[in-house]
């Protein structure tokens, strides 16, 4: 079952909470590609110092501002794509970033794409995994409440447990890079190191 819009629409702390055990689902020509969320991180906007939207809007970040549940891809280091989720209300620049995935279907093509074979690294940091799915800046704003963009996420089974800790990567944002805004399924070996 495709999760619906009223599931991102929900407060962006639930939200990157809720999103572990989910299903992210992305489906190209070469084939269909799925893994289960296990690591995520929250970003609130004009309020989050480590947020792409904490100055405001900017044609980089507009999607952010219209509805949830509509993707947020960008560029680091000239080189990686990174994935991130529209939460909450229009008008308010909240997304929750994918940092890793537990692979469980289309794995071969995964590990073509990575040019690896070892599991467990195929999608454990956001880069990781955009590679691994093929998922590009071409994917900026999709909505992933449907099936027409080629990638939406699927209900999962939720974790027994979470857990919450500081963000990564982040020192420029001062006293915001310790705000226990990511989260995970302890213990998940899939988890980014």
């Amino acid at each position: 079952m495709i999760l619906d819009r009223a599931f991102y629409q929900q407060d962006t702390l639930e939200a990157a909470r809720a999103l572990l055990g989910q299903i992210l689902v992305r489906r190209t020509p070469d084939g269909e590609t799925r893994g289960i969320i296990v690591e995520t991180e929250a970003y609130l906007g004009e309020i989050d110092p480590a947020a792409h939207s904490y100055k405001g809007d900017s044609r980089r970040v507009r999607v952010q501002y219209g509805p949830a549940g509509h993707a947020y891809v960008y560029l680091i280091y000239g080189m990686y794509c990174c994935m991130n989720i529209t939460t909450g209300p229009p008008g308010k620049p909240e997304v929750v970033l994918l940092r890793a995935l537990e692979p469980c279907c289309g794995i071969e093509l995964m590990q073509r794409r990575r040019k690896m074979e070892k599991r467990r690294a195929l999608c454990s940091g956001p880069g990781k995994l955009c590679m691994a799915m093929d998922i590009t800046r071409g994917l900026y704003g999709a909505d992933l409440c449907g099936q027409a963009d080629g990638l939406w996420l699927e209900k999962g089974e939720a974790p027994a447990e979470t857990a919450a800790s500081p963000r990564i990567n982040i020192d420029y944002a001062g006293a915001a890079r310790d705000w226990p805004w990511r989260f995970t399924i302890p213990g998940n070996p899939y988890i980014s190191k």
